[in-house]
């Protein structure tokens, strides 16, 4: 449950879980989640006898954006095989739910919790590479289609 307070809270401490209680949830850090969002489409109705001169906007369907996940290349290779399976038109193993969670700064608590349902991986990026030296860490960056977000 989200846990509310007068100042924000920071954005540097959380963890994504792949298939939460498998047992392997973790299997290095992500260094960043960004496109968290969910929408509602409007449907606009006017009826031909109506007395008022505009329209009516009612919700439609509601959908979820695509989810980008980052982390630092480590030689796993879980994230890689996920995209495999969806590939391979294996829809009941590539459709996963993947829990976010928002930590405090002393990281003792859970201060607000995402959940993607049903997200499966669309676009896997391999980490830009180059000879010039430098302290950039490779990363490895992976796009998630989500059928529905919720926040607790």
């Amino acid at each position: 449950m989200a846990t509310l307070r007068d100042i924000p809270y920071s954005a540097f401490n959380f963890l994504v879980e792949i298939e939460p209680g498998q047992g392997q949830e973790v299997q290095a850090g992500f260094s960043e989640v960004s496109g968290l969002n969910a929408e509602v489409t409007v449907a606009e109705y006017r009826a031909g006898n109506s007395k008022v001169n505009y329209v009516n906007k009612l919700p439609g369907i509601h959908k979820a954006g695509d989810v980008t996940l980052k982390r630092g290349v480590i030689g796993a290779q879980n994230l890689y095989e996920w995209l495999e399976k969806c590939r391979n038109g294996n829809l009941k193993e590539a459709k996963r739910n993947i829990v976010i969670k928002l930590q405090s700064e002393d990281r003792d608590s859970t201060v607000v919790t995402w959940k993607l349902v049903s997200a499966m991986p669309i676009k896997w990026t391999g980490p830009t590479l180059t000879a010039k030296g430098g302290g950039d860490v490779a990363i490895e960056e992976l796009v998630l289609s989500v059928e529905m977000v919720t926040q607790e």
